[in-house]
């Protein structure tokens, strides 16, 4: 349970994290969100809470910079829906027909077809809703979405969600700073 508690209050737990093990913070939260992203059963961890605080770390702390911090966290979240998208390909229809017995071929048809009228909305709009955002690479995987298609709406995506949650949490922590001094 101590884990659980550790993962669910992560955000506040930012200086801390950083006092104790320094700029090891850039592989932990690069590890956090590559599993929030890239594994469905991941979907509790902390994504959008934990980037606006990195934001306000960044804009506080002088040792973690925000272009770092960006940079490493678009390539996590990009990679994370990498491997959710190839998890989704090559094992989507096998798990939900062997373990979910009641989803039927009509049901993945609709998926396919629904990822090839509004595959690229959903991509980048999902980032940006919690529980969606670990469900839709997987399904646009086994729903047959083009690679070259999801790629680049996985990229815009990445780019704006990483840039939005940071930027937020950076604007506020230095807007605050400002107006308590």
């Amino acid at each position: 349970m101590h884990i659980l508690d550790f993962l669910f209050s992560l955000e506040q737990q930012l200086p801390l994290i950083l006092q104790e093990y320094g700029l090891w913070i850039y592989a932990i939260v690069f590890i956090i969100i590559f599993l929030e992203t890239g594994c469905i059963a991941m979907f509790f961890l902390p994504g959008d809470s934990l980037l606006i605080a990195l934001g306000a770390l960044c804009a506080s702390a002088g040792s973690v910079h925000l272009e770092y911090m960006f940079i490493l966290l678009f390539l996590s979240a990009a990679l994370g829906y990498i491997v959710n998208y190839y998890t989704g390909l090559y094992l989507g229809t096998k798990i939900l027909n062997c373990r979910f017995g009641c989803i039927k071929q009509e049901y993945l048809d609709k998926t396919n077809h629904f990822f090839q009228k509004h595959g690229g909305k959903t991509i980048i709009f999902a980032r940006f809703v919690p529980l969606i955002r670990s469900f839709a690479p997987f399904a646009a995987g086994s729903g047959g979405m083009r690679y070259s298609y999801f790629i680049v709406y996985n990229l815009i995506g990445a780019m704006l969600w990483i840039g939005v949650m940071l930027g937020i949490g950076y604007v506020c922590a230095t807007t605050l700073w400002i107006i308590f001094q």
